[in-house]
Order: structure tokens, then C-alpha cells, then sequence
């Protein structure tokens, strides 16, 4: 919200060496770290020792719904050996995390429709309430124990290869530091250690991210609403198929007696999942310029938790893929006071300076 921000989040601010607008942490920091790399690089050495392509798209926000056709138009621009992927950030101990794969997502629109109009509640003996019909609908998609209950929602998620056990077992994860951080008195089914991990980052998802129906203002309206709508979206992990998943859940509906005329199923966006091998020669570069960059040692990621056209771009066409940037624990992307320190920004563009220099050579 606007009235949540210390300053116009349009018109970048810096104070006490923090740069606050809305996009400085994702992702026009990102952006402007590769973008300055580049233009030091050239005005010292004078030359690039490889090429050099950007590839920058105004819509990862909405699913990036043309990006892929794009790809496919004009497979020459976006070949490439390697693709440096457009965030990171540092942890609670001051870490640069690389991220190696996105989770896939599939998000939908479940709409469940009644009267023409809303009703005065005394009419919920003989008219159908479409907000209990999508409440009932949504009660059968997940279980108390947090499974997916759709038949088949599991049959593709690939095991993890020992190399990525062998990353999995080496990540340092601060998860009491995260917990104080994000106001919790515990996680999800009590999970620690490795098991937490393992969940964050292997596991899909379905997250129910909104709801609406009826009245929902100030005091009380006894009103039967002609309408209910709900917001999903399933984070998918290697080998999910976005458009499979799809189906498994229109179909899942349909055998739980939800036809389609009573519970919509609206597509808006879906991506497949994506992930680069740890072994990748492109892994290890990035690898060894970030112990160069921040002097610290590195937590690869074998996946984010959140999602991008990484596939799209790079897993389609066989290219790997890595993920860095110049967010840090603070920044709050998306919400109130976004912002980027100058000194991780700084560091940052030196990470891509050198990753530059390491792949040419490598």
C-alpha cells in the first residue's frame, strides 16, 4: 500500500546507504548491476572477451505470457552458452545465494456462480450459495497434512540426483533466524533441518492467494452472494507439466461432482520448472567469481522456491542457467519501503564483471 511507504516509491531515494523504490531489489537493481558491469568493463579492458546479450522482458509479473513465443520466433537472439538469471540476494549471515532452477507455476481462477444478482440471505433455503459450493470445491483440493489430494499431482516430481542430495546436505540454512524474520512460532508441520529444505524447495505447492464473495465491508449486510471467486497457484518442481496439472485438476473437480458449470477453472499463467545441473561448468564459474566478488562462501541453491521463464529461455534449449543478484534479508521486494544496499550493489556488479572474465576463459 502507498500510505505504507516512507517516500515516493516511483522516485528512487537513498538514505543511510540505501537506495528505496519500488523494483530495487526486483528487479531494476539486477538490471542496472549487469548493465554498469558491462560499461566498467569496456572502459577498462576496452573490449568485451566474449558476447554479451540482454534479454529483458516487462512482463515475469504476469507469467510472462509472450516470452516463450518470442523464444520460438527468434531462437537466434536468445542462444546462448549460458544465461546469468535475473535475482539473488544475500542472508542473515551476509551470504550471496545462487539459485541453480525456478519452480514451475500453474495459477488459476476457481469462479463459482448463483443468482443473476445478490439476494437478501433469507433466500439460502431455496438458492444455491456459490460461496459455500467454491468452499466445499477448495476443501477437497489439500489435505490437513498438507498433500495435494488430486489424483496424479505427484506422479512426475523427479527424485533429487545425488549431486543435488550432496547440495541439499551443504546449504547452511538460517531457519530460526528466518522464523524470528517472518513472525512465525513455528514452520509448517514443525519441520527442521534438512526436511525443512528439502520441503521449501522439492516439494510443489498449492496456495490458495485470494478470495472473494459477498460483503465484505464495515458492519454487517445479510446478503447471499451471486458469486465466488478464489485464486491458486500450484508451484510445480521438475518434471511437472504446468498444462498436465491443469487438466489433473479440472478433472479432479469433475469427479468430486464440481462440473464446469458450477466451478469455473480460469487459466491465467503457468511456466514448467527449470534446473541446472551442479556440475554444470557454467555452476562452477559463477561459483568462483562470487568467492572472488564477496569474499565469502557462496549457498547454491539447487532451485528457488519462486518462479520465472527460466524454462522458456534456457531449459528448452538446453542452456544453463544461474541466478544471482544484489537484493539482501531486508529488502521486502513487492512490498512497502523496497530497497537495495549501495555496497551489495556495488558488489554485485562486480560478480558480473568477473563472471564475464571466468566464462571467457573457462
Amino acid at each position: 500500500p502507498l500510505e505504507e511507504w516512507s517516500s515516493d516509491p516511483f522516485s528512487a531515494e537513498v538514505r543511510e546507504g540505501r537506495l528505496f523504490a519500488r523494483g530495487a531489489a526486483d528487479n531494476k537493481g539486477n538490471i542496472i548491476a549487469r548493465l554498469a558491469a558491462v560499461e566498467a568493463y569496456l572502459k577498462v579492458y576496452g573490449e568485451l572477451p566474449l558476447g554479451v546479450k540482454f534479454i529483458i522482458e516487462g512482463e515475469e509479473e504476469i507469467g510472462s505470457p509472450h516470452l516463450g513465443e518470442f523464444a520460438e520466433v527468434h531462437p537466434g537472439l536468445v542462444q546462448a552458452d549460458g544465461y546469468i538469471w535475473e535475482f539473488g540476494y544475500k542472508d542473515l549471515k551476509e551470504r550471496p545465494h545462487l539459485y541453480l532452477g525456478l519452480k514451475g507455476i500453474l495459477y488459476v481462477e476457481l469462479r463459482a456462480t448463483g443468482a443473476k444478482r445478490d439476494l437478501h440471505s433469507s433466500w439460502g433455503t431455496v438458492v444455491p450459495n456459490p460461496a459455500w459450493r467454491l468452499t466445499w470445491a477448495l476443501n477437497t483440493l489439500k489435505g490437513e497434512d498438507e498433500k495435494v489430494l488430486i489424483p496424479g499431482f505427484y506422479d512426475k516430481v523427479r527424485p533429487l540426483s545425488p549431486e543435488e542430495r550432496e547440495v541439499l546436505a551443504g546449504l547452511d540454512f538460517d531457519e530460526e533466524g528466518w522464523r524470528e524474520q517472518l513472525g512465525l512460532g513455528k514452520y509448517l508441520l514443525n519441520l527442521a533441518g534438512e526436511e525443512l529444505l528439502e520441503h521449501h524447495l522439492f516439494r510443489p505447492t498449492c496456495t490458495i492467494c485470494g478470495l472473494r464473495s459477498g460483503y465484505l465491508g464495515p458492519g454487517s449486510k445479510t446478503v447471499l452472494p451471486h458469486e465466488a471467486q478464489a485464486k491458486i497457484d500450484f508451484r510445480l518442481v521438475p518434471d511437472q507439466d504446468p498444462e498436465e496439472i491443469l487438466n489433473l485438476l479440472k478433472d479432479h473437480l469433475s469427479a468430486r461432482g464440481f462440473s464446469e458449470t458450477e466451478i469455473e477453472v480460469i487459466p491465467h499463467s503457468w511456466e514448467p520448472p527449470a534446473r541446472t545441473p551442479p556440475e554444470d561448468p557454467l555452476v562452477k564459474t559463477v561459483i568462483a567469481a562470487a568467492r572472488r566478488a564477496y569474499e565469502k562462501e557462496p549457498q547454491v541453491y539447487p532451485i528457488s522456491p519462486g518462479s520465472g521463464p527460466m524454462y522458456s529461455l534456457c531449459q528448452r534449449f538446453g542452456i544453463p542457467a544461474v541466478s544471482t543478484g544484489v537484493g539482501y534479508w531486508g529488502s521486502n521486494a513487492h512490498g512497502p519501503n523496497e530497497n537495495i544496499r549501495l555496497d551489495d550493489l556495488a558488489q554485485g556488479m562486480k560478480h558480473i564483471a568477473l563472471i564475464i572474465q571466468e566464462f571467457a576463459l573457462a
